[in-house]
């Protein structure tokens, strides 16, 4: 995030020939690098693919120029912390409130409804300045993964630095105040910041590690970057070297550095831990270096063009990323493309500058400068009135589409207890074109607000084993004196409903066993961490030993191939993974149970397809949404096992014709969403699809379901 303040105000070499204005037009520069290669990567994120670290730079220049500032005027009474905050307040919050109201209500006008209740809650944790625990918390939930991009996702790395910005002159205050009473102030001062520095750069290490996908968001993996400034400050401010051996080559040194980061590192790579060592250390070299001259990075860094960049970077960051979101909503509802194509691209870089021109014109600096906001109070009543009012906006998305939800599955449910409904699947029945009832089932039915949310009660009972699957839950449905074991990952998972329909008519106990992102296999998946791969080769282990044990009758079981097998690539895993799988089905054969394989539904995540966002955003021309069985095939290592056992105990059923009827998959059927993200059937489709499950059931052979 691009700090604001100002490099003059902060400048260490205030009184350095000849930079006798303090103004570090190589920091401005830096800025204006940095936004760039932000914007850039978010637009064609392939070309740059470690645009990303521009974040990073961000982070190091913050540091340094607060630090700089609190080391010149440290705080030294609560009343020096109060205004420090309201400086802040002054400097940050117009701006960055004002898009966040903007985005709100773009997004009523816009965005699809599908949409508005997580942007709503992103909106109020970004005006809170919390929203980087937000992302973080979502990063690691499976489900989430494949979630609409929120236009004020970029507001997590603003949120890191208040956070920092919050506790960091509370630290160089205590710090002053120790060194004032020991007499070491240089010393004391120089320790704190080292020790904050490091602290966090071993726990970002370890977790990045540990947890790479909520390391990223998270303010103590960051700290480190933000700290590694304030190294440098501390050095300049109190060593106040004239000038640096190979200045010049240091600041060439750490551009390079830069760029080379912007293409050689992937976001694929565990970040920040080590990695962000690039990005970093890059930069503090050209702060460092402070170089000058005509062979020195600061002729470059003082060109015009990027002088004005580095000027309005601040509010290029936060205008850029809301109209990369925002602007293909905007071009389906005028019946254009969703893709942005090059021409659009452009256009939002100019659009993105133009607004930050004026936003930084006419709201950052005229509230920098207003004697409006004089004085910490006024200042602290103008953020609590701001942020009120823009979370008052971001609870009213969420109220909405929530109501929404609750009205459509009242609706929803009285026409599920309708027998003679032809909702969802019942259009697919035989005696569906002779039901009057089927008429006006080809209208949409279900909200797509409605369908993000109509998952099976496994998750909202707490059934699921996750990361690092220490806890292994079981939930049990109904109360027959049939047990079944319904084994497997989310795949398995949503087909709950479906048996909760069955089994009561069948006379049914189901007991689940299921796992977020696990495969019951004795093959070890290539999961985010080694623990987390370890946790669930012993989950599966579990489940074998506590199925084949438990008095079963019988096993269904389904799952998505969702991560290759470890040490191998998505073709070696298709080729090897069937015989993880082969033992475990052999597993429950020798324990004389019924074993029904349900292969995999088709994929519409490969063709990167959202289900209810895309009906969202096409409700007039739903074929943009669909695809074929061919386009939406995906490996099935457990199905393609099971073919191969030659046992009358196990039997594969194939669903792929209660999604793809008359070879074309569909987003809607009889009036529901047929999935509530890319992959995962919606709770009301799969109770629709009971009378086609048990029918093929009682064709399988399997005594257990005669």
């Amino acid at each position: 995030m691009p700090s604001s303040a100002p490099a003059a105000e902060t400048s260490p070499h205030a009184n350095s020939a000849p930079q006798t204005s303090g103004f570090r037009s190589d920091i401005q520069g830096l800025r204006a690098l940095a936004v760039g290669i932000v914007l850039l990567y978010h637009l064609w994120p392939t070309t740059f693919d470690g645009g990303f670290v521009g974040v990073d730079i961000f982070f190091v220049i913050s540091g340094f120029l607060i630090t700089s500032h609190l080391i010149k005027k440290p705080p030294r009474s609560w009343g020096d912390i109060a205004n420090f905050w309201a400086r802040r307040i002054k400097r940050l919050l117009p701006a960055s409130l004002l898009v966040l109201f903007v985005v709100g209500v773009a997004t009523f006008l816009v965005a699809p409804q599908s949409i508005w209740a997580d942007t709503g809650r992103q909106i109020v944790s970004a005006a809170l300045y919390v929203v980087n625990w937000d992302f973080a918390i979502s990063s690691v939930d499976y489900l989430a993964a494949d979630n609409a991009p929120s236009p004020v996702q970029h507001f997590w790395s603003l949120s890191v630095e208040e956070q920092f910005y919050f506790v960091w002159p509370m630290i160089i205050g205590l710090a002053f105040l120790l060194g004032a009473k020991f007499g070491r102030s240089k010393r004391i001062v120089g320790f704190t910041v080292l020790g904050v520095f490091l602290a966090s750069f071993v726990f970002s290490a370890w977790y990045t590690f540990a947890e790479p996908a909520m390391a990223y968001f998270i303010t103590p993996t960051r700290m480190w970057e933000l700290a590694s400034g304030g190294l440098i400050a501390v050095f300049v401010t109190f060593f106040r070297p004239e000038r640096l051996p190979f200045s010049s080559l240091l600041g060439w040194i750490g551009l390079a550095g830069i760029v080379v980061g912007t293409f050689v590192i992937r976001s694929d790579m565990p970040f920040p831990g080590f990695v962000a060592l690039v990005p970093v250390v890059s930069t503090a070299l050209v702060i460092l270096a402070d170089s000058r001259g005509p062979r020195s990075v600061l002729p470059l860094l003082s060109l015009r063009p990027i002088r004005f960049l580095g000027d309005i970077s601040y509010s290029v960051y936060l205008w850029h990323w809301p109209l990369i979101v925002l602007v293909p909503y905007l071009s389906v509802k005028l019946g254009g493309s969703e893709t942005l194509g090059f021409v659009s691209k452009i256009v939002i870089i100019i659009v993105s500058i133009l607004a930050a021109w004026a936003s930084t014109t006419w709201v950052e600096n005229r509230f920098r400068k207003t004697a409006v906001l004089s004085g910490s109070a006024k200042a602290f009543g103008f953020a609590v009135i701001t942020m009120v009012i823009v979370s008052a906006l971001g609870v009213s998305q969420v109220t909405i589409a929530n109501r929404i939800v609750e009205q459509n599955e009242d609706s929803l449910q009285s026409k599920l207890a309708d027998p003679d409904s032809c909702l969802g699947a019942g259009i697919l029945l035989p005696g569906a074109k002779d039901n009057p009832n089927c008429e006006n089932m080809n209208t949409l039915q279900m909200e797509p607000a409605a369908a993000k949310k109509d998952k099976s009660k496994a998750y909202a009972d707490g059934c699921w084993a996750s990361a690092p699957y220490s806890s292994k839950p079981e939930c049990t449905y109904g109360d027959g004196s049939k047990h079944i074991a319904l084994v497997g990952n989310s795949h398995a998972g949503h087909w709950l409903p479906t048996l909760e329909r069955l089994a009561e008519k069948n006379d049914w106990t189901i007991t689940t066993f299921l796992a977020s992102n696990c495969s019951i296999s004795t093959l070890p998946q290539e999961l985010s961490t080694p623990d987390e791969t370890k946790g669930c080769q012993d989950y599966a282990d579990w489940v074998v030993d506590r199925t084949t044990e438990g008095g079963f009758d019988a096993v269904i079981t389904s799952e998505r191939q969702s991560t290759p097998l470890q040490g191998m690539d998505w073709d070696e895993t298709e080729q090897k993974a069937p015989e993880g799988h082969r033992s475990v089905l052999q597993s429950w054969v020798d324990a004389n149970l019924d074993v029904l394989v349900v292969r995999d539904t088709p994929y519409p995540g490969g063709e990167d397809i959202n289900v209810p966002d895309c009906v969202a955003k096409h409700e007039e021309d739903l074929d943009a949404c669909s695809g074929t069985p061919e386009s939406w095939h995906w490996m099935d290592p457990l199905a393609a096992s099971a073919r191969t056992m030659d046992s009358e105990r196990i039997s594969v059923m194939y669903p792929q014709d209660w999604f793809c009827p008359d070879g074309t998959c569909e987003p809607v059927i009889g009036g529901v969403i047929t999935y509530f993200d890319t992959a995962h059937i919606t709770a009301t489709y799969a109770q629709t699809l009971a009378p086609q499950f048990d029918a093929s059931l009682r064709r399988s052979g399997l005594h257990t379901f005669d």
